[in-house]
């Protein structure tokens, strides 16, 4: 039997290892790149968050429709499986804040090396891109590629979806896939920075916690508490960087609505400042939040607030201090548009599931072709789950073809 896989990043694979664990089965990953795992090295920031080791209940919470069709792959293939595998592999694994788990390094490259491992009896063909795939009868034949024709049995598609072109990711996999038959829901850039109507001088200011409610026509959409980052462009880090799932390309009426001080209540911030005024009863009022904000936010405040600031604390008055307090428990931004592409972290939308079985990962249209990745209609916030997706639907597909 020989198999093709497309595609060298976290699902490729994974796949192209198990399947020539079946010593029968001829297996060649091909990739376009000239190294493999080229999306997968800088996961992260570099350091790799592999999967989340809260469990699959909470992956799945954290995961956007067509769920059910991920049960039959993380029963095969799950969390626990997942971190054994790379432990097994010589990887050293830690876990961080939210069940995020990291190698122990921090080295992205750990996880591309262990993968490499995997697959010490697959034939790697680099710097080689696929043209087409072709299937006679609705039945793989072979791939056709920028170096000659390869003929296959099977075909396992893992071409990932169209976030961070620069890596490989154009979208290729979706071509393939649509000329043989499959529909393709409408890819969009998930989980990436957002850019604001309001430009402040914040540009690299993070705030670990805040609160965050992000508006439709005044309904709350998505909820959250953590870390933000202000950029030269508007707002990127964690929180927003979940937040643009909901979003996806309809900005029309949003709103993202942070809580500087969710640690207080309305009253409390109140209280809170009326302690600091009366320290700094004497002073200018813009002397007197250093206790309360970063200073590198405090003249946006000030500016945005509308007090003068070098009035006198002893002459700021009741409704001025309330007017502050509200906009502490309120800084509105107003989202324009994402950062497209070419920033996104994971790819909404793809090949349609329903064409999927999700027990083998093999197209219900064309016999000996599966799926694997970010290149199926499916995907999650940040925190692992994503890359979780993907190993365990790789080795889905590459234990069934």
């Amino acid at each position: 039997m020989k198999i093709v896989v497309i595609g060298g990043g976290a699902a490729g694979m994974i796949a192209a290892g198990k399947a020539s664990e079946n010593k029968s089965n001829e297996v060649v990953l091909i990739e376009k790149n000239n190294k493999l795992g080229k999306k997968l090295f800088i996961t992260g920031k570099g350091r790799c968050n592999l999967t989340n080791a809260v469990g699959k209940d909470f992956l799945l919470e954290n995961t956007f429709g067509n769920k059910k069709f991920l049960y039959p792959a993380l029963n095969n293939f799950g969390i626990e499986q997942t971190m054994e595998f790379f432990e097994k592999l010589g990887v050293k694994l830690k876990i961080e804040r939210g069940g995020r788990v990291f190698p122990l390094s921090d080295k992205s490259q750990d996880i591309i090396d262990a993968l490499k491992k995997h697959m010490n009896s697959v034939k790697i063909k680099l710097n080689t891109a696929v043209e087409k795939i072709v299937a006679h009868d609705n039945k793989i034949k072979g791939v056709k590629t920028s170096n000659g024709f390869i003929e296959c049995d099977k075909v396992i598609l893992a071409t990932g979806g169209k976030s961070y072109p620069v890596t490989g990711s154009t979208g290729d996999g979706y071509i393939f896939a649509k000329s043989l038959g499959h529909t393709i829901i409408k890819p969009l850039p998930s989980l990436v920075p957002i850019i604001t109507k309001e430009h402040y001088d914040l540009q690299g200011l993070s705030s670990k916690n805040v609160g965050m409610v992000l508006k439709k026509d005044n309904k709350i959409l998505y909820k959250d508490f953590g870390e933000m980052i202000f950029t030269h462009f508007g707002l990127s880090g964690p929180i927003i960087l979940s937040a643009s799932r909901f979003l996806l390309n309809n900005f029309s009426n949003t709103q993202i609505i942070f809580d500087l001080k969710p640690a207080l209540s309305t009253e409390q911030l109140d209280l809170r400042l009326q302690r600091d005024f009366k320290k700094y009863l004497n002073c200018d009022f813009k002397n007197a939040l250093k206790d309360l904000l970063p200073q590198k936010l405090i003249p946006v405040i000030v500016e945005i607030i509308g007090i003068y600031p070098n009035k006198k604390v002893n002459t700021i008055k009741k409704d001025e201090r309330k007017k502050l307090v509200h906009l502490l428990k309120n800084f509105v931004f107003t989202p324009i548009k994402s950062l497209g592409f070419e920033n996104a972290i994971i790819t909404s939308g793809g090949v349609c599931t329903k064409e999927i079985n999700p027990s083998t990962m093999e197209s219900k249209i064309v016999n000996g072709l599966y799926f694997a990745g970010e290149i199926i209609d499916i995907d999650a916030l940040t925190g692992g789950f994503n890359l979780q997706i993907a190993f365990s639907t790789g080795y889905l597909a590459g234990k069934n073809a």
